[in-house]
């Protein structure tokens, strides 16, 4: 009986809608920390004079921040500089720049793993630098970077649940609304919601394996 009632037509139709929104702010994030993070990361690779060390002083330091911090900060702090975010951009805005850092550090990790002989050769072959890096290094250091890259986009999707501090309307929100309106859902919403992020994050490690597939042809 409590299961019927806790998984109503009614429920489940409001649980669905704060699963759309997490995986929006999660694709959003993960799209833009890809873009940012590659960029940042051929910085950190490049050596660039002075461009570099700012790039890493900045990345080292929102890396060992607490992503809930830069939550409240993009919410809280930042309408008070004159930027008003409502609780969905706030997220994206956060997540991505810490993403950013994590995607920096691991796509600086796989280019890192390309093997100087590589380089020296394509150089010896003719091509400048900018051809040796956009034809032989970053297309094997992304390579070497989907499994880490995965594993971070699944923590990604699990840490969208901290926004709920900031009353954004995803599925762990929705699913405390319900429970809360009668504590015998509990239980059962936990259950729904462990399923709901499981099949998400599993997707995405099966998605990983198709991309390492596709670029072993």
């Amino acid at each position: 009986m409590i299961l019927a009632s806790a998984f109503s037509a009614a429920n489940l139709h409001y649980l669905m809608a704060g699963l759309g929104i997490t995986i929006a702010v999660s694709i959003i994030s993960i799209l833009i920390s890809f873009i940012f993070g590659t960029i940042f990361g051929i910085i950190l690779f490049e050596e660039i004079p002075y461009f570099t060390k700012t790039v890493r002083l900045v990345v080292n330091t929102i890396r060992n921040l607490p992503l809930l911090l830069l939550i409240f900060f993009t919410y809280f702090a930042l309408p008070k500089l004159g930027i008003q975010l409502n609780a969905f951009n706030a997220t994206v805005v956060a997540m991505s720049v810490f993403e950013s850092t994590m995607v920096a550090q691991i796509i600086f990790g796989g280019l890192a793993s390309i093997g100087v002989g590589q380089i020296e050769g394509s150089i010896s072959t003719g091509m400048n630098k900018m051809q040796t890096l956009w034809y032989i290094v970053l297309p094997q250091a992304l390579k070497n970077s989907i499994p880490p890259l995965i594993s971070q986009f699944i923590s990604l999707v699990k840490d969208t649940s901290l926004a709920t501090a900031i009353v954004l309307t995803d599925v762990m929100f929705r699913s405390q609304v319900i429970y809360g309106q009668n504590p015998n859902y509990m239980i059962p919403m936990f259950a729904l919601v462990t399923a709901l992020y499981f099949v998400v994050n599993y997707s995405l490690s099966l998605l990983s394996k198709w991309f390492e597939r596709k670029l072993e042809v």
